[in-house]
C-alpha cells in the first residue's frame, strides 16, 4: 500500500487550487493531494588517485551546453519523499504537530509524498475512529489511548496528560518530541533485528516470498492492477486515482521477469512504471564506498534494464524509482547519514534526470536508522541541505553537456569512469534571483586534486554563483555538518531555515572544484532558448 501526496509550491502561485486528499488504497495506490507544507580526520587513509599516465593534474577543462532544447524534462516534482509507516508506531501525531519538522518539508517542496515501506505489509485499514479502544488491550499503536481522536493536535493531548499549557512552551514540546523519536528508534531496531514484526491498524504485501513466504508471479499481479482499476473508477473520489507498480527490487533475471509478465498484461493500467534501488550492504559499507565510480554507475546500468522492458510494450510511459537509499539495513550510523554519502545522493539526481525518469523518492524524509533526510533531533542531515539546494536551484528541464580535456583515451578491456561528473539544467523558475533563461551546473568532485573549468560557447564570460557545499568540523567526509561557501548550516534560532547565501565569482573567471566536494554553480543571463519558458 502506497500513499501519495502533492505538497502545492512554497511560493504563492496565481493557479493554486484548494487543498484536496484521497484515502489510502491498496496495491501501490497513488494519491496524489495538495498539502501546505507551503578535511576528513574520520578516515585518515589518503583518498584514491586515478591519473592516467601524461594526464596533467592541472587540466583546463571548458565546458559548454546546449541551450536550444532540452535533452530531458522531468516531473516538476522529481525530487520527492518518503515516510515509512514505522512513524506510526510511535510519534505519529507529534511528527505532524512540530513546527521545526513541517518547516524542513516546506523546504522540499513541490513534492510528492510517498507514505509506504517494509512496515506496509503489517498495515490494516479498519473504519474505526479509535482502534486501540476497539481492541481491548496495548499494542504497536499504544499510545493512541491517550487521545479521543484519531487525529488530534498533540499540544492538546499533551495538555491533557500533563494537567498543565506546556503546549505553550516550545522547548518543552522539541524535548517531549525528542524523547518520543527515541522511544520508536529503540522498538523499531528491535523489530528489525529479530526481523519479527507486530500489526498496525491499514494493507498489501510488496515483499511476498521474503516476508511471507510466498510469491505472485507478474501476469497475476498485472491482473490485480486491472481489477483494482475497475473497483475504483466507479467511485467518485477514487475516479481519478494515479495508480503506480510494480514496485519492484533490484532489476535481477526474476525481477526483470516479473516485470515483463506485469508489463504485458497492465502496462496500459498504470500511470507510471516503479522500481526501488539500494546502493551498498549498511553491514560492511566503509567511507571510501561512497567514493567510487564503479558503484555510482551501478544505477545507470538498471534503468536501461527496466527502461528496455517498459518501452517493449508501453513506449514513452513514464518510470519512477519510487525508494532509494544509499545504504540497506536501516543505513550505518555516520556514514549513510554523512557529508560522504551525499556523493550517492547528488549523482543520482543527476543520473536519473539525464537518464529520462520522471520522478525519484528518497527514502526517508524523517524515520529510524540512519538513511533518512532528518534526525532523531529533527536536525536536518547533509543530504537534507544537499536536497534543498536542488530544489532552490534546479528546474525540470535537462541540458546536455559538451566538455574538452576531460576524457581519456580508453585502453583495452577498461572502462573509462569519470571522477569529474558535470549536469546542467535550466535554474528553476520558482527561483526568483535568476531572470528565465539561467543554468545551473551541480558539479561532483571525486578527484584528489583541484580541477579547473573555463565556461566557454554560450556560457562564456557570463556571471556566476557558486554555492560550494564542503564537511564542517573536524570529522571530515564522515561529517554530520555542512558548510555553504565556508559558513556553517543550520536552521535558525526561530525554527527556520537559514538564507542560502551564494557566492558571485566574477564574469569570465574560471571555476576552481576543490578536492573530494560538490557543489551547485548558476551561470546568470545565459537567456537560454531551453529555458525561458515553462
Amino acid at each position: 500500500m502506497r500513499v501519495r501526496c502533492a505538497f502545492p509550491e512554497a511560493m504563492p502561485s496565481s493557479s493554486a487550487r484548494p487543498p484536496a486528499c484521497l484515502a489510502p488504497v491498496a496495491l501501490s495506490l497513488a494519491l496524489l493531494l495538495h498539502l501546505f507544507l507551503s578535511s576528513q580526520a574520520g578516515d585518515r587513509r589518503p583518498l584514491p588517485v586515478d591519473r592516467a599516465p601524461g594526464l596533467k593534474e592541472k587540466t583546463l577543462i571548458l565546458l559548454d551546453v546546449s541551450t536550444k532544447n532540452p535533452v530531458r524534462t522531468v516531473n516538476e516534482n522529481f525530487l520527492s519523499l518518503q515516510l515509512d509507516p514505522s512513524i506510526i508506531h510511535d510519534g505519529w501525531l507529534d511528527f505532524l504537530s512540530s513546527k521545526r519538522l513541517v518547516t524542513l518539508a516546506r523546504g522540499l517542496s513541490p513534492a510528492f509524498l510517498r507514505f509506504g515501506g517494509k512496515r506496509t505489509d503489517f498495515l490494516q485499514f479498519q473504519n474505526l475512529r479509535n482502534p486501540a479502544k476497539s481492541r481491548g488491550g496495548p499494542g504497536p499503536d499504544y499510545y493512541l489511548k491517550n487521545y479521543e481522536d484519531d487525529i488530534v493536535r498533540s499540544d492538546v493531548a499533551l495538555d491533557k496528560q500533563k494537567g498543565c499549557k506546556i503546549a505553550q512552551h516550545p522547548d518543552i514540546m522539541l524535548e517531549l518530541q525528542r524523547e518520543k523519536a527515541a522511544q520508536m528508534h529503540l522498538v523499531l531496531l528491535k523489530e528489525q533485528f529479530s526481523n519479527t514484526y507486530s500489526n498496525l491498524i491499514l494493507t498489501e504485501p510488496n515483499n511476498y516470498r521474503t516476508m511471507h513466504g510466498r510469491a505472485v508471479n507478474g501476469s497475476q499481479l498485472g491482473k490485480d492492477y486491472i481489477q483494482l482499476k475497475s473497483l475504483l473508477q466507479p467511485i467518485r473520489i477514487y475516479s481519478r486515482a494515479s495508480l503506480y507498480g510494480p514496485n519492484i527490487g533490484r532489476p535481477r533475471k526474476n525481477v526483470i521477469a516479473l516485470l515483463d509478465g506485469f508489463m504485458k498484461v497492465a502496462g496500459s493500467t498504470v500511470d507510471a512504471v516503479t522500481w526501488q534501488h539500494c546502493y551498498i550492504d549498511g553491514r560492511v559499507v566503509k567511507v571510501m564506498d561512497f567514493l567510487k565510480t564503479r558503484l555510482l554507475d551501478t544505477l545507470s546500468d538498471q534503468i536501461r534494464k527496466i527502461q528496455k522492458v517498459v518501452n517493449t510494450y508501453t513506449p514513452g510511459k513514464k518510470i519512477w524509482l519510487e525508494g532509494v537509499v544509499t545504504t540497506s539495513a536501516g543505513g550505518t550510523n555516520n556514514l549513510s547519514d554523512s557529508y560522504a554519502a551525499g556523493f550517492l545522493w547528488l549523482n543520482t539526481l543527476g543520473m536519473l534526470a539525464n537518464q529520462g525518469i520522471d520522478v525519484v523518492i528518497r527514502h526517508s524524509f524523517f524515520d529510524h536508522g540512519f538513511n533518512h533526510l532528518v534526525d532523531q533531533n529533527f536536525n536536518p542531515l547533509p543530504d537534507y541541505w544537499l536536497s534543498l539546494l536542488y530544489k532552490r536551484l534546479i528546474g525540470p528541464k535537462v541540458l546536455a553537456v559538451h566538455v574538452a580535456g576531460l576524457q581519456r583515451k580508453p585502453r583495452p578491456g577498461r572502462v573509462i569512469r569519470d571522477k569529474l561528473r558535470i549536469y546542467a539544467h535550466c535554474t528553476s523558475h520558482h527561483n526568483h534571483n535568476y531572470v528565465r533563461g539561467s543554468i545551473t551546473l551541480f558539479i561532483i568532485n571525486l578527484h584528489r586534486s583541484r580541477k579547473k573549468i573555463k565556461l566557454a560557447g554560450t556560457l562564456r564570460d557570463k556571471l556566476v554563483h557558486q554555492y560550494l557545499l564542503q564537511p564542517h568540523g573536524q570529522e571530515g567526509l564522515k561529517s554530520k555538518s555542512v558548510q555553504l561557501n565556508g559558513q556553517p548550516l543550520v536552521m535558525v534560532d526561530d525554527g527556520t531555515l537559514p538564507e542560502l547565501k551564494p557566492r558571485p565569482l566574477r564574469a569570465g573567471r574560471t571555476l576552481v572544484i576543490p578536492p573530494v566536494t560538490m557543489g551547485f554553480y548558476v551561470v546568470k543571463n545565459v537567456n537560454a532558448l531551453a529555458c525561458r519558458y515553462r
